[in-house]
């Protein structure tokens, strides 16, 4: 008997189209790249790692934060202090005048004399304060002021650089100058200068001494001594002469002390050396009369 044919013969089986086609399997994500390892240093010991960036806070954000509300605390309680404020009652103010005192008993001093008042003195006609010219003297080579008084141009221009002197005496508050001088029988021409500073910002008169003393001690072949009760005041001889083509020698002394504000200049010129006696007897009689 005949065998049936293979699988040739037999009935169509199901297409592939006819079964519903399997969804594709999804591609399988890739793997995370691992991260490298830390290098390790020579020694041995790894680095800390890194803080990750991603986790930092913003900066800033706590600070403005706390300003903020320091700013809203501050106006709150100024807000809250004018309102405290305005519900008070007004606070008087003490009076300005001082109060009345009765009077101690007993008398009240007297007041000074003008002997003992220096300013009386000094505010005074200050030529009256001068040496008064000798006896049997002569009117000196040279003019002494106007009626006793030197203005500030005047006594500048006894300087070397008298403009400068105006200016310097200016800013010191120069405030005049009673002068005298005379001829005595022995030549010798004496001139007296009492120099009054207003002294608004500083000593000017004893600025103005310092500056004659400063000028004397710098010439050459010359003696001084200190004027008795004068503090620093002092008297000079000069021992060398002036000597000009035409002239007769001429020998000096001076002297430079200062009271108060009152600023005192003593010159002697002669053709004979100025003893010693002669410019430190002028010079102690006029300081006694300031």
């Amino acid at each position: 008997m005949e065998q049936p044919e293979e699988a040739a013969d037999a009935p169509d089986a199901p297409r592939p189209a006819d079964v519903p086609e399997a969804a594709p399997a999804p591609e399988a994500a890739p793997a995370p790249e691992s991260a490298p390892a830390p290098e390790v240093p020579a020694d041995g010991t790894p680095d800390a790692p890194a803080p990750d960036a991603s986790r930092k806070r913003r900066p800033g954000r706590t600070a403005v934060l706390i300003a903020a509300a320091a700013v809203l605390g501050v106006v709150a309680g100024t807000c809250a202090g004018y309102l405290v404020q305005a519900d008070r009652e007004p606070t008087g103010l003490p009076p300005l005048s001082q109060p009345v005192l009765t009077r101690s008993g007993g008398e009240a001093p007297e007041p000074l004399s003008a002997d003992r008042d220096r300013r009386v003195k000094t505010d005074g006609d200050l030529r009256e304060l001068l040496l008064k010219k000798p006896r049997g003297t002569q009117e000196p080579d040279w003019p002494t002021g106007e009626d006793g008084w030197m203005d500030l141009a005047e006594y500048a221009g006894y300087y070397e650089e008298s403009g400068s002197m105006f200016g310097q005496l200016a800013m010191d508050g120069f405030r005049r100058a009673a002068v005298v001088g005379w001829l005595d029988d022995d030549d010798y021409n004496v001139e007296i200068r009492l120099v009054q500073f207003r002294q608004e910002e500083g000593l000017a008169a004893a600025g103005n001494a310092e500056n004659g003393r400063y000028w004397a001690d710098d010439a050459e072949d010359t003696d001084s001594w200190a004027v008795p009760g004068t503090g620093d005041g002092r008297a000079y001889v000069h021992n060398s002469p002036d000597v000009e083509p035409g002239y007769e020698p001429l020998y000096a002394a001076e002297a430079h002390a200062w009271r108060g504000d009152i600023s005192m200049e003593i010159w002697v010129y002669g053709t004979k050396p100025v003893p010693k006696k002669m410019i430190m007897d002028l010079a102690e009689r006029q300081m006694e009369r300031l």
